[in-house]
């Protein structure tokens, strides 16, 4: 019996919190386990009574029972597909053991409705165990949430919170939706989304997801996002869209397999009436035909397929990956070259203060520089200024309350802090004068989000040239998501006693307190603790070194890519460029996999052969763009995902091998020789359920560390 195997996204736990119940699909609960079950009972009890010497209508009432229970329901579902002028292989073996009957052979075609029956049971029974999976994944976004109100809490069903709810979430209580924190201080244990492995500290303003399980403090969480576009809902859609889909391999087979069904049933006419022709009894013509028939249904065949695939798409999604279709994940395991990008991907894409460097005469040390721009930023909500008081937390330092704060896009920061004016932002080339007049202060926080969200102001390309000369780094300097053009910002201290910032250090701000230059700081984009790992396990699986296809400059890109072992750099490229330089690896007899996480790579993302997506930092577009998303953005599950879908195609190659020395060995005993009909049904059964089991290998944990 054929069946569509699925396989769905398996949640790890950690021993921070216990875990909903696990549904775990009974054996009974399925109705194709029952009718086999009470095939199987009647079968051996009529088989008892046969070779105890029963009369013959006792046993032959079980037998009838048998046929009845494990061959109503491919019979019916033949007769359909027959109704709309398609032959099914299920109604070819019906009609096998029909026939079996017919010449006195009862016991044999009982059996083999028997053995197709636990075939299929096994089969449905897998099915099930593996849509445990999304099931087990949907029972973490708890029933009912306590909701706050004008008139104080109240606590509803989880499907019914909308956008801009408010909710008290307690210690120890699972989360009930997506949103950000408001109010409170806790930890929570996310590990089902991103496979963090450890608690995360949510603060005022930290995202939170459905079903992660809240630890010792309460929080206030306002609602983002709606309940059936969690990221618990939109994981659960994903892995059951691609269960739903076929690779090319399958298709292909389920193409010939009508042609091939139709050839089955004119070769038994001519293997029955062939050998009654040359004087062959009828029962032994028939009994030829029929075993012919058995042993010739490609059942092991159309099976060869899609449980590898499927099985790969689970396990990828218990480790954080979620490929979106069995043609993806057929598609991964064929690319022979990898294409990164580099901020959001090789980089994490978020911002740290890596150097503080008061200036002689300002009478400040590090912490003292660090507080006051810390001081001065603390309003503002972009990730660099975040970056800076992030820093100065992490020190312990205190930070002073600020007056008068004001941001001026395309200027700089400013507030009154201690009674002094203190301004935040990155030094741009001016004209003579002065030092306070040659210096104009351009705020980092606000290059971040034009290039993040794509600001007025872009320069052409010339101008873009020139930034690079000046040395401008990652964190700012990297296309626009609108049209890929780079943020106007120069760094160019002319005679200024002040130390200029080295080309590699990252991006240079300047703190002054009363328009007088009191020190920098320096933050920087810094690297993916995997990234070098992760391209060595990629340069060993392609045979080829990646390809950094970047927007940043030059010289951050080889910073990048030294560090990375990266030879092969393409710079300071548009979204178009990134397309391009992805098609002419590809018209090269290339198949490239590439790499992103921003809304500039999702053009590059659809363009190659495969496109995997970095899920936690990654934009809307690239995600949907992508065939698969990395949850927790650890690059070295890309390379394992890659070698897990090259192991699928190897099973896919098994199978096929295995189910056709089947086919061939039993076809050629049985024209050849004479094939018992019992030991040809279970040769026929046996090697669907084995290249149904192989497949399913691909769901234990050794699959994936390979």
């Amino acid at each position: 019996m054929v069946r569509r195997v699925s396989t769905t996204f398996a949640s790890p736990f950690t021993a921070t919190g216990p875990p909903p119940p696990r549904r775990r699909t009974r054996v009974l609960a399925l109705p194709e386990a029952r009718w086999a079950l009470v095939a199987t009972v009647a079968f051996l009890a009529g088989l008892g009574f046969d070779l105890g010497g029963a009369p013959s209508p006792m046993y032959g009432i079980l037998y009838a029972v048998a046929y009845a229970a494990g061959g109503w329901e491919p019979a019916l579902e033949g007769l359909r597909a027959l109704r709309e002028k398609t032959l099914d292989v299920d109604l070819l073996m019906i009609v096998a053991a029909l026939g079996a009957a017919a010449i006195g052979q009862v016991l044999d075609g009982a059996l083999l409705i028997v053995i197709f029956a636990t075939s299929g049971a096994l089969e449905a029974l897998a099915t099930a165990r593996t849509a445990d999976s999304v099931r087990g994944l949907l029972d973490l976004a708890p029933d009912t949430a306590t909701r706050l109100t004008d008139h104080g809490e109240e606590t509803v069903p989880a499907a019914e919170l909308g956008v801009g709810d408010l909710l008290l979430v307690r210690p120890g209580e699972r989360i009930g939706a997506d949103g950000r924190v408001v109010d409170g201080v806790s930890e929570a244990d996310q590990a089902t989304i991103t496979g963090e492995p450890l608690p995360v500290v949510k603060r005022p303003g930290d995202d939170v997801f459905a079903g992660t399980l809240n630890g010792t403090g309460a929080l206030r969480v306002r609602v983002g996002r709606d309940p059936a576009d969690s990221v618990i809902a939109r994981i659960v859609t994903l892995v059951e869209d691609a269960s739903r889909t076929k690779a090319p391999t399958q298709l292909f087979i389920e193409k010939i397999e009508q042609r091939y069904a139709v050839g089955i049933v004119a070769a038994t006419l001519a293997v029955f009436g062939v050998p009654l022709a040359f004087g062959e009894s009828l029962t032994d013509a028939l009994l030829r035909a029929m075993t012919f028939m058995i042993v010739a249904s490609p059942c092991a065949v159309v099976l060869a397929t899609m449980p590898p695939l499927l099985s790969a798409i689970a396990t990828a999604g218990r480790h954080g990956v979620l490929v979106k279709s069995a043609v993806a994940m057929e598609r991964l395991g064929e690319i022979d070259t990898a294409a990164l990008d580099k901020t959001g991907t090789l980089t994490e894409g978020t911002p740290e203060v890596t150097d503080v460097s008061p200036l002689p005469g300002s009478g400040l040390d590090a912490d003292a520089l660090l507080a006051l721009a810390a001081a001065a930023e603390h309003p503002s909500e972009h990730p660099l200024a975040r970056a800076v008081v992030g820093a100065a937390r992490a020190r312990g330092l205190r930070i002073a309350p600020a007056t008068g704060f004001a941001a001026t896009p395309g200027r700089g920061v400013s507030a009154v802090v201690g009674g002094c004016v203190v301004e935040v932002g990155r030094v741009e080339a001016g004209g003579a004068g002065d030092a306070a007049d040659r210096m104009h202060l351009v705020d980092g926080v606000r290059d971040l989000d034009d290039r993040m969200h794509g600001a007025d102001g872009m320069q052409d390309a010339a101008d873009r040239r020139s930034v690079v000369a000046h040395g401008m780094q990652d964190v700012v300097d990297r296309p626009s998501p609108v049209d890929g053009r780079r943020n106007p910002a120069r760094s160019d201290l002319g005679s200024h006693p002040h130390p200029h910032p080295h080309p590699s250090a990252g991006t240079t701000v300047l703190v002054t307190r009363d328009s007088t230059p009191v020190g920098t700081l320096t933050l920087t984009d810094r690297l993916r603790p995997a990234a070098p790992a992760a391209t060595a396990a990629l340069a060993a699986l392609t045979g080829t070194t990646p390809v950094l296809l970047t927007g940043d400059n030059a010289h951050a890109a080889a910073r990048v890519a030294e560090a990375t072992g990266i030879t092969d750099v393409r710079a300071e490229l548009f979204p178009e460029d990134k397309v391009n330089a992805v098609r002419d690896l590809q018209l090269a007899g290339r198949k490239v996999l590439f790499v992103g996480d921003g809304v500039n790579d999702a053009p590059a993302l659809a363009a190659a052969h495969s496109g995997l997506a970095m899920g936690r930092a990654g934009s809307d577009l690239a995600l949907e763009t992508a065939d698969a998303v990395v949850v927790r953005d650890d690059l070295t599950a890309v390379p394992a995902v890659v070698r897990l879908s090259r192991t699928a195609r190897r099973l896919v190659l098994q199978n096929l091998v295995i189910a056709g020395t089947f086919i061939t060995g039993l076809v050629l005993w049985d024209l050849v020789g004479h094939l018992p009909l019992p030991l040809g049904v279970a040769g026929h059964e046996g090697s669907t359920v084995l290249v149904g089991l192989n497949g399913l290998r691909l769901l234990r944990e050794r699959a994936w560390q390979g």
